[in-house]
């Protein structure tokens, strides 16, 4: 087995105003010799919004700023921007993030030159409800049944005002057109979705999405298949691009007498066809063990969010217990090495 270490915590809510609740679920990326954290502030009342804060290497805090770097403007975003994730595609940086109004959570994009200002796209998956995604989803064979447990909100069709909408969530950009193309993750529960071949994001329209729904089983790109992910799972770092492939560290949750216990997890996909599984390790990353993990406003979590490369060590960013920041560092490596050695086209 790989091995791990737990790096502690980086960082913990404060009294300011707009992180007094939580910190949690950063994006990250590194520029030189700092990293670049773009975490979900918690405030009263579960309103979120987007804080920084800069590390000097990957875990020496520098900089941390004491006002929201980006808040909710608009109706769809209104009651918060959460769990945000981060790339830099040519001279561009994509800031993806769940958009929640107080009823529906769906992935929403900001782009950026600078890192400091910020332009919202605003939401780039489906607006549908879970009857029409199903219908379209059904068109060619039937769908696991989870879809519809986790999806059809215990039959309610609109909350505060507005109507229920599919949650879709975890957009996660790939750090490179593959192709020439715009390729990204998304999540329906309980799987874990790819969009490939997009020379636009203006290509993302209703239209765009019929179709896509209509071949759906095509791009599932990962399914639960092991105990510790059994229930569902769901997007986490962006992807690191390797000789080996795309190594991609996701989340994965099952459930026990305590409730869910969320772990992060790892596989590897094919660098000029991402929908190609190679490679997944048949047990968790690292899982919820110290106290930060086990108890906080949801206890038993680690939700990897961003990940920096510092030589031959992987520095994985995560939310604990969904109210604080910690880092989980091992070989890259020696991550290769083993999730080779559970090579998909071994397993049988």
């Amino acid at each position: 087995m790989i091995k791990v270490k737990k790096d502690g915590i980086i960082l913990e809510k404060t009294i300011l105003p707009f992180e007094n609740e939580g910190v949690l679920n950063p994006a990250a990326i590194r520029e030189g010799a700092f990293v670049h954290l773009f975490y979900r502030a918690v405030s009263q009342g579960n309103f979120s919004s987007i804080g920084y804060c800069k590390l000097m290497g990957p875990l020496e805090v520098e900089q941390r700023l004491n006002v929201a770097l980006i808040s909710p403007e608009f109706e769809y975003e209104k009651h918060g921007l959460e769990d945000p994730r981060i790339v830099k595609i040519d001279n561009l940086y994509y800031l993806t993030y769940t958009a929640y109004d107080g009823a529906n959570a769906l992935g929403a994009l900001a782009v950026s030159k600078d890192l400091v200002h910020f332009e919202k796209k605003g939401i780039i998956v489906p607006q549908m409800t879970y009857e029409d995604f199903n219908a379209l989803a059904e068109t060619k064979g039937s769908i696991d049944e989870k879809y519809y447990r986790f999806n059809q909100h215990n039959h309610i069709t609109e909350k505060e005002g507005l109507k229920m909408m599919l949650w879709d969530k975890n957009v996660i950009f790939f750090p490179r057109k593959i192709n020439g193309k715009f390729c990204f993750f998304h999540r329906i529960k309980p799987e874990i979705q790819i969009v490939v071949q997009i020379n636009a994001l203006e290509e993302l329209t209703k239209e765009f999405w019929n179709n896509y729904f209509i071949q759906f089983n095509d791009y599932v790109v990962l399914s639960p298949k092991y105990e510790h992910e059994i229930s569902y799972i769901g997007g986490g770092c962006p992807p690191i691009e390797t000789k080996l492939g795309w190594l991609i560290i996701y989340h994965g949750v099952r459930d026990s007498i305590k409730g869910y216990v969320y772990s992060a997890c790892a596989a590897l996909l094919d660098l000029e066809n991402p929908q190609i599984e190679i490679a997944r390790l048949p047990y968790p990353l690292f899982t919820p063990e110290e106290i930060w993990e086990l108890k906080g406003e949801v206890n038993n979590v680690c939700f990897p969010t961003g990940a920096a490369v510092f030589d031959d060590t992987l520095f994985v960013y995560y939310g604990a217990a969904d109210e604080r920041i910690a880092c989980a560092s091992m070989s890259l490596s020696e991550l290769l090495e083993e999730l080779m050695l559970n090579k998909k086209e071994d397993e049988n």
